[in-house]
């Protein structure tokens, strides 16, 4: 579901500083922006979020591709 290698590569930076509080983080920074009126800056962080959200991810559900 990451498509964006920027994404991609910001969310496994966030995991790897940050670990399991990477998601929490990762929410609060997109939250931040929010409150800021970066609403561009905001979806970005909740795309980031997602992709956290994936690489934390641990169990497959019935639609997920094995590669």
């Amino acid at each position: 579901m990451m498509e964006d290698p920027d994404i991609r590569r910001a969310a496994w930076l966030m995991v790897e500083r940050y670990g399991d509080e990477a998601g929490f983080v990762t929410a609060a920074r997109a939250d931040k922006l929010m409150d800021a009126g970066d609403l561009d800056g905001a979806a970005v962080w909740r795309r980031i979020l997602e992709a956290v959200e994936e690489l934390q991810r641990t169990e497959r559900t019935s639609d997920d591709q094995v590669n």
